[in-house]
């Protein structure tokens, strides 16, 4: 099965998948998904986990007929392209982006928050999908509980937002 990301209105994308859930057939489409990530939010003095996307603007599908995929595409409304590398031909993700994703979130297709701590200027990650990715760590905001990270996807560099609380900086 090949994994193909289309690109929709940000703000649209539980929307679109709907659309595609509903209205292309499981002989074409295996599946569809946005992919998210848990968070921490602070709200009513509380902190909460939160589901945010992972990727706005981009819906991913499973298919092995893409061809049909593309031709039943066509009738979602909103839909505006899917991801590739010429606009006449779509091109599935990289078997090394696909195992990056599947790594790195469940069945599901959520990101867990993961923990960690800091020690002098090294970020250490005990627990979650990013322990043994801490060099994909770009920066961290600790107020908001969240990393910035550095992903490969899409054919360029995209900088991703993921969960991750650190317990303590020495």
């Amino acid at each position: 099965m090949n994994w193909y990301v289309i690109q929709v209105r940000s703000g649209h994308e539980k929307e679109i998948a709907d659309k595609c859930r509903s209205l292309i057939g499981q002989d074409i489409l295996q599946e569809c998904f946005i992919p998210e990530y848990y968070v921490q939010k602070k709200y009513h003095g509380q902190w909460h986990q939160v589901k945010q996307i992972l990727f706005k603007g981009y819906v991913f599908l499973i298919s092995d007929h893409i061809e049909e995929l593309f031709n039943e595409l066509k009738k979602i409304p909103d839909f505006t392209k899917v991801i590739g590398k010429k606009k006449e031909e779509i091109y599935p993700l990289k078997e090394e982006e696909v195992d990056f994703l599947v790594s790195f979130s469940k069945e599901d297709h959520i990101v867990e928050m993961s923990m960690g701590y800091i020690e002098g200027e090294r970020i250490y990650v005990t627990k979650g999908p990013l322990k043994g990715k801490e060099g994909m760590i770009q920066k961290i905001d600790r107020h908001k509980r969240m990393a910035y990270i550095q992903v490969n996807l899409f054919n360029e560099e995209t900088t991703a937002k993921v969960g991750l609380e650190i317990i303590s900086k020495n």
